[in-house]
């Protein structure tokens, strides 16, 4: 018995190392995505996004959207965006229309990584609290982005993956803990930055009064991005800003398109 019992062990050991690096990759893979453990799933999950051009890959992450747990989910919208999946852009739409925040803003910044002109929908209603009229993309969460407890459980590390501009500094962020919104709203300007609709330039244009100065930060950094000199009239009055982050970015802003 014991020696038929290392006859099998000792098999399932060539077996193993028959198999290829790829054969070896892909089962790691599956074994993660089928894992008990919501964590190693997500993980598993998220490491697909490195993984370009690839069918196989692509299907995993779209399965992975329908997972039971939302942060699987989140982490499969992510990962698809990341691979460039095109293709998969209707299933993110749908993923898209989420009860839960994090899967939300994950496929709506997969569906912006793609190119797809939608995520605009979602970015403008996060900044002006309201959607753009005609057809959303969200309709089923303005409910959710109109309540700062719904927009908190987004937290301050998931948004500051939304917030490209990290030449802020650390003290910023820092100061930012103390509000659940505004980091999510200022990485939401920053995404309307190639929407050429008119009615975000004036979201944009209205949003430079924000109270909160780190939305006004990310706005005039915005519009000076957008390379929009029509957008500076409200940018002026920011030179006295109380907060002189806003005014040495809106110096700068002006400078820019001024040049």
């Amino acid at each position: 018995m014991k020696y038929a019992l290392l006859l099998v062990a000792a098999a399932g050991t060539a077996i193993l190392t028959a198999q290829t690096p790829i054969d070896r990759s892909w089962s790691a893979l599956n074994a993660g995505l089928s894992d008990k453990s919501t964590d190693t799933r997500m993980k598993a999950a998220r490491s697909l996004g490195l993984i370009a051009g690839n069918s196989k890959a692509q299907q995993l992450a779209e399965k992975a959207l329908s997972d039971p747990k939302t942060e699987v989910q989140a982490a499969a919208a992510d990962a698809l965006g990341q691979m460039g999946a095109k293709s998969s852009v209707s299933k993110l739409v749908e993923a898209a229309k989420s009860q839960d925040t994090a899967v939300v803003f994950a496929a709506a910044n997969a569906l912006y990584t793609l190119g797809d002109p939608r995520a605009y929908e979602f970015y403008y209603a996060v900044l002006t609290g309201e959607r753009k009229s005609g057809a959303s993309l969200i309709d089923s969460q303005m409910k959710m982005l109109k309540d700062p407890k719904a927009m908190a459980q987004l937290g301050l590390e998931q948004g500051l993956g939304f917030i490209p501009f990290a030449s802020i500094g650390l003290s910023v962020f820092k100061t930012a803990t103390k509000d659940d919104t505004s980091p999510v709203r200022a990485a939401a300007a920053q995404k309307l930055i190639r929407d050429g609709d008119a009615k975000t330039s004036a979201a944009l244009m209205a949003a430079c009064s924000d109270k909160k100065w780190l939305v006004r930060i990310a706005v005039v950094d915005a519009i000076a991005k957008r390379g929009d000199a029509t957008l500076l009239k409200v940018v002026w009055p920011l030179l006295s800003d109380e907060n002189d982050m806003v005014r040495f970015t809106a110096a700068a802003a002006i400078l820019r398109l001024t040049k």
